[in-house]
Order: structure tokens, then C-alpha cells, then sequence
């Protein structure tokens, strides 16, 4: 019973490796791949996808979800995270002035905010540092759900707070989106010439920090 039940927790862990090297792989290309049969590989994938570690389009393909995604910025530390990304951050703040968070998957489609760059306005975003948002409605969500559009970074105008203003953009690791770095401003004091030079600014950070996690971004320099 012992080697059956490590022989199952093998090709678990077989089958979830491939997800997340891949980029959306189908049952049965992901079942070739660990040499498994498309039954067996879709009974472990189903048990993956309950408990989040993996889930599927609606096209078939299957992506790593957001527990792993947790996990797998967790696995660097949360420490450690916010280590790498603070001198970026800081970096924001002194280029535009604003709050500059740092957020990771959290449970129930939610973002969890683990650092904060305060801005140097006197009027600014509150510390929310421990406290989530939902994916759907924010611009570090859409980040971590993986829909951000080629400009490489999001924008929400009056998404989770009817007054506040909030760009993102990914940080991520080899394929997968590990974490999000969003400014967040006053509505009433970013215009669309702000937005167009934030947004460069700020996909440009993000994608310095994730050089720094092994992923080589070849970004051009904001104007």
C-alpha cells in the first residue's frame, strides 16, 4: 500500500511539474509528456484542480493555479520577495510619487498585499499591507489571473475604491506570474499623460525584478 500510495504522490507531482513548464497543455499532450495513461492523468489533474494546485481553460488546456502560484512565491519567501523588489519600488516612488504595493495569489481569487513603497504625497494610499483584494475588479488581480495586455501592464480606474486609481504589472518566474507591482493613486490627481508615462515605468521595474528570478526580460526603456 505505502509504494502504491508514493508511486500516486509521484506521478501527482510528475503531472503538476509539466503544467508548469508548459503553457497550457491538454490532457492529452500533458499525460504523453509523464507517460501516463489520459485516465489516470485526468484523475490526478481533477485532484489537482480541487485543491487549486492547477486549473482549466475553457478550452481544455490546464495552467498551473493560483495555490501554487501562492506557494511558489511563498517557496522564495515572502522575506525574500520583498527584498528583491524594494529597491524597484523605491525606485517608483521616487520617479512618480506614489504608493507603489507588492501582491501575491492569495485563497478564494483574492490579492494579497506584502509590501508597500509609501508615496511622498501628503495625500496617499493607506497602508493595506496584509489585506486582500479581489482578481476581478483590480488591476494587481488581472495581473496575477494573467490577463495583462501586450503594454505589459494594467489599468483600473475606479476598481476596489470608487476614488483611487491603480496600474500593475506582472513579476514573473520562467512562464508562471508570481507576483504583481501596482501603483496606486488618487484618482483625482493622475491624468492620461501620467498614466502613459507610469505604465512604462512600471512594466519596466517589473520586469527588472524578474530578470532578477531568472527570467530574462528584454524590455525597452521608458520613455
Amino acid at each position: 500500500m505505502a509504494e502504491s500510495s508514493t508511486r500516486t504522490v509521484e506521478r501527482a507531482l510528475d503531472l503538476l511539474a509539466v503544467i508548469c513548464d508548459g503553457d497550457g497543455l491538454t490532457l492529452s499532450e500533458s499525460s504523453r509528456a509523464v507517460d501516463l495513461s489520459p485516465s489516470t492523468a485526468l484523475r490526478l489533474l481533477r485532484t489537482l484542480e480541487t485543491r487549486g494546485f492547477v486549473r482549466k481553460t475553457d478550452d481544455g488546456a490546464y495552467l498551473p493555479g493560483s495555490r501554487i502560484i501562492q506557494l511558489g512565491a511563498q517557496s522564495l519567501s515572502s522575506e525574500s520577495l520583498v527584498t528583491l523588489c524594494r529597491p524597484a519600488m523605491e525606485r517608483l516612488v521616487a520617479d512618480t510619487g506614489e504608493s507603489v504595493y507588492l501582491s501575491v495569489a492569495g485563497h478564494d481569487r483574492s490579492a494579497l498585499y506584502i509590501a508597500i513603497a509609501p508615496g511622498t504625497h501628503s495625500v496617499r494610499h493607506a497602508n493595506w499591507v496584509g489585506r486582500t483584494v479581489p482578481l476581478d475588479g483590480s488591476a494587481a488581480g488581472q495581473v496575477l489571473a494573467r490577463q495583462t495586455p501586450t503594454a505589459g501592464y494594467v489599468v483600473v480606474e475606479r476598481g476596489v475604491e470608487t476614488d483611487v486609481t491603480a496600474l500593475a504589472a506582472p513579476i514573473r518566474s520562467e512562464a508562471n506570474v508570481v507576483a504583481a507591482l501596482s501603483l496606486v493613486i488618487p484618482s483625482y490627481r493622475v491624468t492620461p499623460g501620467d498614466i502613459g508615462r507610469y505604465g512604462p515605468l512600471l512594466a519596466r521595474a517589473a520586469g527588472q525584478v524578474s530578470a532578477g528570478l531568472g527570467r530574462d526580460e528584454r524590455l525597452p526603456a521608458p520613455s
